[in-house]
């Protein structure tokens, strides 16, 4: 069967919900993919944020072979090495003290929100809670999730969501404390928002929210669902700034590819929110999962990943920079180690489009930026590879 046929197919048994590109991936090494038809392409997406280590390492396939040989699956119920070790792990880079294991980021949310939301309620036995996130936020895509994601498109058709959501501007402290009250349970928001535009946090912003969480006992989440792993140079974006919160969200990277999240509590929280029978999950930290998660971490560990993210995060901020020089149609770059967006005057439909074309696999944020978020393995070369690309697409966009 050809590729279109594939295609074809498709859009006869999915669910309309994604406008895909016209290509079917078949394998992938390194930083490149490659189409059922053996076009090769340079991949500056990563599944949106997710392969760090890039394609077929050996080390992450052979750990996932030699898990599935011995248990893929048996409840949380019951104790498993893998889900433990990685636990372990993950605590202690994370900085956190306690971890739950989900199956994706907005899961990991929906977790989140109930942890705060029952640490509230632990205290004075009220149920009419606020919680305080973002504008032009995104958290994922179920009820709990959507409520506290700051873009009305994506939630006008789902509301009323779970309710007592109020939405501050990203980087405005001001508009933050405007909104505090003695309801607000909790402030959420991404370190790094990446759907909605490539913004880091400022220092000031989450040293603000930070200073306002502690005075009032109210608990600070931090999504590094994308952010996170590594990609920013740092483990987790918020170990910049110094500033740890109360409950952090992490997936994507977390597994490179084998659906897993978590939400991670400090011992305040940890000892005064979730106890049995509050939350649960059949998959989640079973042992296939929590085995790619382990040997992700201990790579992360033992290789030069966030080294690499930091010299060439600077690389491709020096080469966005050059390219932003160039053309008249971009008006803005941001970004940190890995995670680098830059905002055009016009769609960027048309040049993902071209790319495509060129063998270069590109993505947005919103209608007007590109989002550059590749594997973290990713090398200078690639780099100037990619910039040949995109230069000569932006000029015929």
């Amino acid at each position: 069967m050809s590729m279109q046929q594939h295609i074809d197919e498709a859009e006869k048994v999915l669910l309309h919900t994604y406008n895909r590109y016209p290509v079917v991936f078949d394998h992938g090494d390194g930083v490149y993919l490659y189409d059922e038809d053996g076009k090769k392409y340079l991949d500056f997406v990563a599944g949106i944020s997710v392969f760090a280590l890039g394609y077929n390492n050996k080390e992450y396939n052979d750990a996932l072979k030699n898990q599935i040989d011995k248990i893929i699956h048996t409840s949380n119920y019951y104790y498993n090495v893998p889900a433990i070790e990685a636990a372990k792990k993950l605590v202690k880079v994370s900085e956190m003290d306690r971890v739950f294991f989900t199956n994706s980021g907005a899961e990991a949310i929906e977790g989140a929100l109930k942890a705060a939301r029952k640490y509230a309620f632990n205290k004075d036995g009220r149920t009419d809670h606020e919680i305080i996130a973002m504008e032009h936020s995104f958290h994922g895509r179920t009820m709990g999730a959507l409520s506290v994601t700051g873009n009305p498109k994506y939630r006008e058709a789902f509301e009323p969501g779970i309710g007592n959501i109020k939405f501050a501007k990203m980087n405005d402290l001001n508009s933050v404390l405007s909104l505090v009250n003695e309801k607000t349970c909790a402030i959420i928001f991404e370190t790094v928002q990446g759907e909605g535009g490539i913004y880091p946090a400022t220092k000031e912003f989450i040293e603000g929210v930070k200073k306002v969480c502690e005075e009032k006992d109210i608990l600070l989440i931090l999504d590094e669902v994308q952010c996170g792993m590594g990609r920013t140079g740092y483990m987790f974006a918020w170990q910049k700034y110094g500033v740890k919160p109360d409950i952090m969200t992490v997936a994507k990277a977390l597994g490179c590819g084998v659906p897993i999240g978590a939400f991670l509590l400090n011992e305040k929280v940890s000892k005064n929110s979730l106890v049995a029978g509050d939350h649960g999950t059949t998959y989640g930290g079973n042992p296939l999962a929590c085995a790619a998660a382990n040997k992700v971490l201990e790579i992360f560990a033992q290789s030069n990943i966030i080294k690499n993210v930091n010299v060439v995060g600077d690389y491709l901020y020096e080469k966005l920079e050059g390219l932003k020089s160039k053309s008249d149609k971009i008006i803005a770059h941001r970004g940190l180690g890995l995670i680098q967006g830059l905002e055009f005057s016009v769609p960027v439909a048309p040049i993902i489009n071209e790319a495509l074309k060129k063998g270069l696999v590109l993505i947005n944020a919103g209608t007007n930026i590109l989002r550059f978020v590749p594997p973290l393995i990713v090398s200078k070369e690639n780099v100037d590879e990619m910039i040949a690309i995109l230069e000569d697409c932006i000029d015929k966009a």
